[in-house]
């Protein structure tokens, strides 16, 4: 029977992390003889054994709470920073698990959680794994936690924005995050009305974009909203974009892999430059005034929606009935009302995007937004 738990939350924070810990910790409990052990700031916690016994007290109060109570980091078991080095901690996680007693090990994060997980499971451990990431990329679950608040706070935004760009006769770019993954961008541009939308999926021509806004302008709408994630490309950065992934992975040696990543590094870190470029190009091509604004940590912050804590609670109940029935090395997903049990090795690099024929497609271009292509 499975007697102590232990929790961490890693990568990014999202609203509803503390949800989901609350009803990890208070299902546990309800169950006579189980402990739940949390552990602070992710794996790197787990290294260094720094934990809190998350026992009623500690969880009272918590429903509400954006972030996350243990605190998270990015650190990954393999590459730990240990003074000046970086260090293969994964024998010293494995002890830990061991030192403490557990029966399993809950990680709730995103993608690089989920592989960093699947590491552990391989080296022997119990592994259970939450999906949270406001992406919404997670593949085998209809819904991340996370996503709901952000989409929201993205969507209050943009409204917001209408009112400074209406008024100013300007274009307003509004920066949202997805860097792989245009979930969060396309649903709050349908909801908060944008009328240009760009997502990583849809490499963009800004001739096309710049001739949408000007269509607008000739209908009397002199003012426009440009919803754009910020992994978003166009034409001729995704092929700069692509041939970087090819280089990478037909490299053979690990300097021509090193040299490759590097590559694809600067170009993600290029794309806040892009947008900001992108700005510049419509002001020059419409002859409208054009601003940018970049929501950032914005979207990952405060109180968790309705949505989000029932979805994070649900899967922190349900995940205490797989621990119950000990099947380990999986992810619990939302699919439709129910939790299902997920091999963690269906998930693990794997993304989902949006495809071309998804609804949400269809929907923002039958009310007439442009998607730039």
């Amino acid at each position: 029977m499975v007697k102590s738990i232990g929790i961490l939350t890693a990568g990014g924070d999202s609203p509803g992390l503390n949800a989901a810990i609350r009803a990890i910790g208070k299902t546990a409990l309800a169950s006579s003889g189980m402990q739940v052990v949390g552990f602070r700031d992710g794996f790197r916690g787990l290294v260094e054994n720094r934990t809190i016994l998350l026992d009623q007290s500690a969880l009272s109060g918590i429903l509400t709470i954006g972030g996350t109570l243990l605190g998270t980091s990015r650190d990954k078991p393999h590459r730990i920073s240990v003074g000046d080095k970086v260090l293969d901690m994964t024998d010293t996680i494995v002890d830990n698990y061991h030192k403490n007693n557990l029966d399993v090990l809950v990680c709730l994060g995103g993608g690089g959680t989920h592989k960093n997980a699947y590491r552990l499971l391989q080296k022997g451990l119990n592994i259970i794994t939450l999906p949270k990431t406001i992406d919404n990329d997670l593949v085998m679950t209809d819904s991340t936690i996370g996503f709901d608040s952000a989409l929201s706070i993205a969507t209050e935004a943009i409204d917001r924005l209408h009112s400074t760009a209406h008024s100013h006769h300007r274009i307003i770019v509004v920066s949202i995050m997805g860097h792989n993954a245009g979930w969060l961008a396309l649903g709050a541009g349908i909801a908060g009305g944008a009328n240009v939308i760009l997502i990583p999926e849809m490499p963009y021509d800004i001739n096309v974009v710049a001739d949408a806004i000007r269509q607008r302008r000739l209908h009397g709408k002199n003012f426009s909203i440009v919803a754009i994630a910020e992994g978003a490309l166009s034409k001729e950065e995704a092929v700069i974009h692509q041939t970087a992934i090819q280089t990478k992975e037909v490299a053979e040696t690990k300097k021509e892999k090193k040299e490759a990543k590097v590559k694809l590094n600067q170009l993600k870190v290029e794309q806040t430059d892009n947008t900001l470029h992108l700005t510049k190009q419509l002001e020059e091509l419409t002859g409208l005034e054009s601003r940018l604004t970049i929501l950032g940590h914005l979207q990952r912050g405060g109180t968790p929606s309705s949505a989000d804590r029932l979805l994070a609670t649900q899967l922190g109940t349900a995940c205490v009935s797989i621990i119950r029935e000990e099947q380990f090395g999986v992810m619990a997903g939302i699919h439709g009302h129910h939790v299902e049990p997920v091999p963690l090795e269906e998930v693990v690099g794997k993304r989902k995007t949006v495809p071309p024929d998804h609804p949400w497609i269809e929907t923002a271009l039958s009310i007439g937004i442009s998607l730039g292509n």
